[in-house]
């Protein structure tokens, strides 16, 4: 298997940015059309599109999911979407209208057998989303920092049936200063299940080295943005 590139859209007041390490003081805005950008990935050959509702984390609720929505139906290519998804409402919101697959996050710690439910009910439609931070999970947007430990509850929502997983190192993302790929491998391990890679990668070494480690998925986003290599290099290189 081949590691699956997913292309990151991080959405916030309608535009497109990156986070440095979750902090919302620190935002680089990248442009002013979500669905421009998805329009632009799935042009260069994304299989996927992976987009994070920045305001629905921080609030709560659903914010931006009219870009998610809307680069589900009138591009030819996956989507998934977490941020603010706190009921079965939003899941069914999202999975109604199109998109494959919704990530859920802080809910999963919150309450987690309410996201077992949803394991049980959707099967891969779900996907676990587990922020961390010095190894304990993070919610919220990553504003608060649970007493949970990221492997622990990985393994509990692998054996309750969830089949994938974004693995987040809060201390990389959006600091192109390289994955973290043994507590990605170590989660892989852990939960026999898939682990996409999230946080970190700043260059096309950074994809050989995690497909060298049968990782199965990596989410790119500020690389891309700062042009350290290209879509189009980067599906190259994963796809040799």
């Amino acid at each position: 298997m081949t590691l699956t590139l997913y292309p990151a859209i991080d959405m916030r007041g309608g535009n497109c940015v990156r986070l440095l390490q979750g902090d919302y003081d620190k935002e680089t805005i990248y442009g002013d059309s979500p669905f421009d950008m998805a329009r632009a990935f799935a042009a260069n050959g994304a299989d996927w599109i992976h987009m994070v509702d920045l305001d629905g984390a921080k609030d709560g609720k659903r914010v931006n999911d009219r870009f998610v929505i809307e680069a589900a139906r009138e591009l030819n290519v996956n989507v998934q979407i977490g941020g603010g998804i706190r009921s079965e409402a939003d899941i069914l919101h999202y999975l109604e209208n199109g998109i494959t697959r919704v990530i859920i996050g802080s809910i999963a710690v919150s309450n987690p057998e309410f996201a077992i439910e949803m394991i049980q009910k959707y099967g891969k439609q779900i996907v676990v989303g587990i922020d961390a931070k010095n190894g304990y999970v993070a919610t919220h947007g990553w504003l608060n920092t649970s007493e949970v430990k990221a492997v622990e509850l990985s393994k509990r929502f692998a054996d309750a049936g969830a089949e994938t997983f974004i693995f987040t190192d809060i201390a990389t993302d959006g600091t192109l200063a390289g994955p973290n790929i043994a507590a990605v491998c170590e989660m892989a391990v852990v939960t026999g299940k898939n682990v996409i890679a999230s946080g970190g990668v700043s260059s096309l070494a950074d994809l050989r080295a995690l497909n060298a480690e049968g990782v199965r998925g990596a989410i790119v986003g500020k690389a891309l943005y700062e042009n350290r290599f290209t879509l189009k290099e980067a599906l190259n290189e994963v796809r040799k």
